[in-house]
Protein backbone atom coordinates (compact mmCIF):
# COMPACT_ATOMS: atom_id res chain seq x y z
CA UNK A 1 0.00 0.00 0.00
CA UNK A 2 2.87 2.13 0.90
CA UNK A 3 4.46 1.98 -2.66
CA UNK A 4 0.85 2.51 -4.05
CA UNK A 5 0.88 5.83 -2.31
CA UNK A 6 4.40 6.62 -2.59
CA UNK A 7 3.73 6.15 -6.53
CA UNK A 8 0.30 8.43 -6.93
CA UNK A 9 1.91 11.04 -4.94
CA UNK A 10 5.41 10.73 -7.24
CA UNK A 11 3.07 11.05 -10.47
CA UNK A 12 1.22 14.26 -9.04
CA UNK A 13 4.07 15.78 -8.42
CA UNK A 14 5.57 15.18 -11.89
CA UNK A 15 2.96 16.44 -13.59
CA UNK A 16 2.68 19.67 -11.48
CA UNK A 17 6.48 20.20 -12.05
CA UNK A 18 5.68 19.77 -15.51
CA UNK A 19 2.70 21.78 -15.88
CA UNK A 20 4.50 24.74 -14.28
CA UNK A 21 7.67 24.46 -16.53
CA UNK A 22 5.50 24.23 -19.47
CA UNK A 23 3.26 27.33 -18.47
CA UNK A 24 6.77 28.87 -18.21
CA UNK A 25 7.64 27.85 -21.52
CA UNK A 26 4.53 28.54 -23.47
CA UNK A 27 4.34 32.07 -22.36
CA UNK A 28 8.40 32.47 -23.23
CA UNK A 29 8.16 31.09 -26.51
CA UNK A 30 4.78 33.15 -26.70
CA UNK A 31 6.02 36.11 -26.01
CA UNK A 32 2.39 36.52 -23.68
CA UNK A 33 3.40 38.96 -21.05
CA UNK A 34 3.09 38.22 -17.34
CA UNK A 35 -0.13 38.57 -15.40
CA UNK A 36 -0.66 41.66 -13.14
CA UNK A 37 0.47 41.15 -9.57
CA UNK A 38 -2.02 42.21 -7.15
CA UNK A 39 -0.51 44.40 -4.65
CA UNK A 40 0.12 42.86 -0.99
CA UNK A 41 -0.93 43.73 2.03
CA UNK A 42 1.50 46.03 4.26
CA UNK A 43 0.51 44.64 7.83
CA UNK A 44 3.23 43.07 9.73
CA UNK A 45 2.54 39.84 11.57
CA UNK A 46 5.79 39.26 13.39
CA UNK A 47 8.28 37.96 10.46
CA UNK A 48 5.94 35.93 9.12
CA UNK A 49 5.28 38.89 6.51
CA UNK A 50 8.66 38.72 5.17
CA UNK A 51 8.25 34.13 4.19
CA UNK A 52 5.12 35.12 2.82
CA UNK A 53 6.03 37.96 0.79
CA UNK A 54 8.67 36.05 -1.19
CA UNK A 55 6.30 33.34 -1.72
CA UNK A 56 3.81 35.28 -2.49
CA UNK A 57 5.90 37.42 -5.12
CA UNK A 58 5.79 33.96 -6.76
CA UNK A 59 4.42 33.38 -9.97
CA UNK A 60 1.41 30.17 -10.37
CA UNK A 61 3.54 28.70 -12.44
CA UNK A 62 6.43 28.47 -9.88
CA UNK A 63 4.13 27.69 -7.56
CA UNK A 64 2.52 24.86 -9.11
CA UNK A 65 6.64 23.77 -9.41
CA UNK A 66 7.47 24.67 -5.60
CA UNK A 67 4.47 22.21 -5.02
CA UNK A 68 5.63 19.60 -7.13
CA UNK A 69 9.11 19.42 -6.00
CA UNK A 70 7.73 19.09 -2.37
CA UNK A 71 5.10 16.20 -3.71
CA UNK A 72 8.36 14.41 -5.17
CA UNK A 73 10.41 14.65 -1.89
CA UNK A 74 6.93 13.18 0.01
CA UNK A 75 6.98 10.71 -2.11
CA UNK A 76 10.23 9.38 -1.93
CA UNK A 77 9.72 9.63 2.01
CA UNK A 78 6.61 7.66 1.51
CA UNK A 79 8.36 4.93 -0.75
CA UNK A 80 11.33 4.56 2.04
CA UNK A 81 14.10 6.26 0.22
CA UNK A 82 14.74 9.00 2.20
CA UNK A 83 14.44 8.06 6.11
CA UNK A 84 14.23 9.36 9.16
CA UNK A 85 15.83 7.98 12.52
CA UNK A 86 14.34 10.12 15.61
CA UNK A 87 15.41 7.89 18.19
CA UNK A 88 17.82 7.98 20.90
CA UNK A 89 20.52 5.69 21.98
CA UNK A 90 22.36 5.37 25.75
CA UNK A 91 26.10 4.16 25.92
CA UNK A 92 26.69 0.82 27.27
CA UNK A 93 27.85 1.15 31.09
Amino acid sequence: MRDWIAGAIGLLGVLLVLGGAATILSRAWFNRPPAEEQPASSTPSYGVSDVRSRLMRLSPPERLIGWGALLLVLAAVAAGAISFDLGAAAPPK
